[in-house]
């Protein structure tokens, strides 16, 4: 195979962690020679902003689970990157033959309907971002299960825009968190209960949040009181903000691995989190981060307590964070994508190609 065209499929309104992971993966394999991308998404899809500049990358606009699929294309595989994405490949499939991989990054079960177990059980590959997502996958016995984690972004860092923030706080101890302003997903309320405990106690101590999300509104109104917490906003530079901080909290209540956590180990930041989901892939406990369980206030507030008084133990777990983080880089994550990719093709060559 001289070229190899892949079709990335993501339906997604709005930029998560998903999005970010597609962008990464596709900006890396337009790295590699031989492989002509398209990215199959909305016309208002925040990833076109972000890469349209990438080489060797077209876009086909696909604003629904439906819409494209008659056009005319010739792809060597589809790849698959949220839930409406794989009825879309499932579909395209059926009337054009192209393979196609799924890509699955939350840690809930996938529901047993009708649509669902078609899209599954004809995929050519179904990757989980985490052990768990994948332990779920292969309960359902669709298919052929891979484990491919998600990547760091690299982020960019500007000194400058750093320190005005750190200015901010000045002879504070910071506890920082970054997520999508989604209490049932990130847990955003158990850490303000942190902060609420703290207030008096341990006024050094400042809780600063960064995102967006549809619970802004009732998580800015149950802190109006609070004295020892701060309202950053989403930021599209969060890498300039996180080597300022002193500790992460992490209190998701599920979570599908939590790429933000190989983000925040890059920026040499200690790291507290929940024990759920694809959580502990990465967090290991009291070697990369701490672990505590979900949903519990008390055990938060003391494993930051604790990480806070020992200087020792935030250094130890930085080191080994950092050494860690090397097994998760754009470049490996299109490694293993890109071995994928081939050895789907090559399988589905020789069974249809007579001998």
């Amino acid at each position: 195979m001289n070229q190899l065209s892949v079709l990335h499929v993501n339906l997604a309104k709005g930029f998560r962690g998903g999005e970010r992971q597609t962008e990464l993966l596709i900006k890396e394999l337009s790295k590699v020679a031989g492989i002509r991308q398209t990215l199959a998404c909305r016309q208002s899809s925040p990833l076109r902003e972000r890469l349209y500049k990438t080489k060797n990358l077209i876009f086909k606009d696909v604003n629904n689970q439906i819409s494209g699929l008659l056009s005319p294309n010739k792809f060597d595989i589809v790849h698959a990157h949220e839930a409406k994405a794989v009825h879309w490949a499932y579909l395209n499939n059926i009337i054009h033959k192209t393979p196609y991989i799924i890509t699955r990054r939350v840690d809930t079960q996938v529901k047993n309907k009708w649509l669902n177990i078609k899209s599954y059980s004809n995929s050519s590959a179904i990757v989980g971002i985490s052990n768990l997502i994948s332990q779920h996958l292969s309960e359902k016995k669709w298919g052929d299960v891979y484990t491919i984690p998600s990547s760091s972004a690299q982020l960019n860092r500007s000194l400058h825009v750093g320190k005005a923030f750190k200015d901010l706080f000045t002879d504070k101890f910071i506890i920082g968190h970054v997520g999508a302003l989604v209490d049932k997903h990130k847990g955003q309320k158990i850490l303000i209960e942190v902060a609420n405990l703290l207030e008096q106690s341990d006024p050094d101590i400042h809780f600063v949040f960064f995102g967006d999300g549809a619970d802004k509104e009732e998580l800015h109104q149950l802190t109006v009181q609070s004295k020892n917490i701060t309202w950053m906003g989403f930021k599209d530079n969060i890498g300039d903000f996180l080597p300022f901080l002193d500790i992460f909290a992490f209190p998701s209540r599920n979570e599908g691995l939590g790429s933000t956590l190989l983000d925040v180990m890059e920026s040499e930041v200690p790291i507290v989190a929940s024990n759920v989901g694809g959580i502990p892939d990465i967090i290991r406990h009291k070697n990369t981060g701490i672990l505590v369980k979900p949903n519990d206030a008390a055990e938060l507030k003391d494993a930051l307590l604790s990480l806070r008084n020992n200087g020792e133990e935030r250094k130890n777990l930085i080191i080994n964070a950092k050494k860690f983080v090397e097994n998760y880089t754009p470049n490996k994550m299109a490694e293993r994508y890109l071995n994928l990719y081939h050895s789907k093709i090559h399988v589905i060559k020789s069974l249809t190609t007579p001998e």
